[in-house]
């Protein structure tokens, strides 16, 4: 598949803290359209799937997967099924474990190496768009669990393509890049979310949930005290070293593009493996110098956000003015969709026309060839 044009950063904004930041705040803009399906779990749990309202006849069907304490309404998992319908492929939001809204009914919810929720997604895709090419996006958090399901065994799960980015490819490392520095700020953000859903659930389950981790005063102690616990793990470290994606790259056996910026504040370029993905026979890796973590806030007009003109304004001015002025510009230069936005669904629109045009290929054969054994 050909190359997406390179990344730029928008002026102003070469700071991964910036790109950070502003991208999380352009992307809040588009209002959701979704409509809601609830599927029971086996366990007795359940999982919100949000689908985009449109196309009416997509071409494909494409599973997103959100970040740390994301959900469907994040504004890249929003602006990603914009793009995507607008390149004619379904998209479906899968929230994880009590991040639909509504507080999951176990004691345990989601973490960075589940799939059982993934699978179970992707089998009622397969079962509500039959005949449909099937992808599947997963972001930051999301990207890991993609990875950990496409390359524990292989064998794509029926799906035609992936695509992953912002991947903590080293999980350890990126609980520790949230308890330095800027990434403190970071850290705290997702904590208080952990900390009231583990008071919940402490509440609910005293004999499983230890009132400690609503105490947790970094990402490793929550890990520590709930999620490893909870989820079969002797301890952080131990779910680090089983579910970080960089264990699982080599084991992927499908079309995969993986997105990363260098400075990404939350997940490391250095634990990004590079010789690893290059070397593979079906991995493309696009790895940019700045973009942040799910930021890529571009500069050119039709690649990013906004143009050159509105970098110069949120360099000049302070954060309170600075949303309002990248705001205005975006909407009037009528740019929906960003770098990242149109780099994903391009990939997945393309390996979902190619998959299309096998599958009619090969029912054309069996048709004109009832007997030939091929295919």
């Amino acid at each position: 598949m050909n190359n997406p044009p390179a990344f730029e950063p928008a002026r102003g904004l070469r700071n991964p803290h910036l790109q950070t930041v502003v991208g999380r705040i352009l992307r809040r803009r588009i209002e959701p359209r979704y409509d809601r399906v609830r599927l029971d779990t086996d366990d007795g749990d359940f999982i919100d799937l949000d689908l985009w309202t449109g196309p009416e006849a997509p071409s494909g069907v494409c599973l997103l997967l959100h970040g740390l304490e994301g959900s469907a309404r994040s504004g890249y998992m929003v602006t990603t099924s914009e793009a995507l319908a607008a390149r004619g492929v379904q998209a479906v939001a899968l929230n994880f474990r009590s991040c639909s809204g509504e507080p999951n009914r176990l004691p345990g919810a989601y973490h960075s190496g589940r799939t059982d929720d993934i699978a179970r997604a992707l089998a009622w895709m397969a079962a509500r768009f039959p005949g449909l090419p099937r992808t599947a996006v997963g972001f930051s958090l999301g990207g890991n669990a993609l990875l950990n399901l496409l390359g524990r065994e292989g064998g794509g799960r029926g799906l035609v393509a992936a695509a992953a980015v912002s991947v903590p490819y080293d999980l350890a490392s990126s609980a520790d890049a949230l308890q330095r520095g800027m990434g403190r700020v970071y850290g705290r953000r997702f904590l208080r979310s952990l900390r009231e859903k583990a008071r919940e659930k402490a509440a609910r389950f005293p004999d499983v949930v230890a009132p400690g981790a609503a105490r947790a005063r970094t990402i490793r102690e929550f890990d520590d005290r709930l999620t490893a616990p909870v989820h079969g793990f002797r301890d952080a470290a131990d779910y680090y070293a089983r579910c970080s994606a960089k264990r699982f790259v080599d084991g992927v056996d499908l079309p995969m593009l993986l997105v990363h910026a260098r400075d990404d504040p939350l997940a490391p370029g250095s634990t990004v493996p590079v010789e690893t993905i290059r070397r593979h026979p079906t991995l493309s890796l696009e790895l940019t110098e700045r973009g942040g973590h799910l930021g890529f806030v571009g500069r050119r007009r039709g690649t990013g956000w906004a143009g050159a003109r509105t970098g110069r304004a949120g360099a000049r001015i302070g954060w309170a003015d600075a949303r309002k002025a990248w705001t205005g510009a975006r909407e009037g230069s009528g740019a929906r969709t960003g770098w990242l936005e149109e780099t994903v669904s391009r990939y997945i629109s393309r390996a979902t026309r190619q998959a299309a045009r096998q599958a009619a290929h090969r029912a054309t054969h069996r048709t004109t060839h009832p007997d030939s054994g091929v295919f």
